[in-house]
């Protein structure tokens, strides 16, 4: 490959990257609409240059990409959080089998908390799969978010939305007024922003919310 490349190699080479790319997504939505713009890139790139297998085959994967996406977005989910004790099995099973994970999101959490009598703490199901868990501590009516952590096919914003907006009711019954979270994570701090969270003026790591 050089700069006298023709054109119509380049957009060739340009699809094989994406299509690439697309298998690397954790996220099964990301990775259909990465293999959707790749397989239609290549598709283009296989009817310019005659090889009608090349082009119809990826405008056979750009047509299931389209079709499965419909699905994903028309599909309407089902979103439940049940609330359980600091030393719930499941929930203690869970922290155990992710936490690697959760240390690169939450570097200072430790499971040692869930034995303390005011912890908050839900296990999040998306279609009937646990999909994460969200534990807090209350002092007083603060809850003070220790973890907020879903596993990698369900992280979008959808979990989110239902705790902190949909059911965040099931937070009110519990006294808690105001929720507050410490995080130094970029990403979450984005997140946290999303989530109708707040930077405090003492401390940009810390987020708070009124509800």
């Amino acid at each position: 490959m050089s700069f006298n490349t023709p054109l119509i190699e380049w957009i060739g080479y340009v699809g094989s990257v994406i299509v690439a790319v697309s298998l690397t997504m954790s996220s099964i939505k990301k990775l259909r609409w990465y293999n959707l713009v790749g397989a239609a890139v290549f598709s283009f790139y296989g009817f310019a240059i005659g090889a009608l297998p090349v082009g119809l085959l990826n405008l056979f994967i750009s047509l299931a990409d389209i079709y499965y996406l419909f699905k994903m977005y028309s599909y309407q989910e089902s979103f439940k959080s049940i609330q359980v004790t600091g030393n719930d099995s499941y929930l203690n099973y869970f922290i155990g089998f992710y936490q690697r994970e959760i240390s690169e999101f939450f570097p200072n959490f430790n499971s040692s908390i869930l034995t303390e009598k005011e912890v908050f703490a839900l296990l999040l199901l998306r279609n009937e799969a646990v999909a994460g868990v969200f534990i807090g501590i209350k002092e007083n009516k603060t809850l003070i978010i220790q973890l907020d952590f879903v596993t990698a096919v369900y992280r979008d914003l959808k979990p989110g939305n239902f705790i902190y907006k949909k059911n965040i009711d099931q937070i009110k019954e519990q006294g808690i007024n105001h929720i507050t979270c410490k995080t130094d994570n970029k990403f979450h701090q984005k997140y946290l922003l999303k989530m109708r969270f707040e930077a405090t003026t003492v401390n940009s790591d810390i987020f708070q919310k009124n509800i």
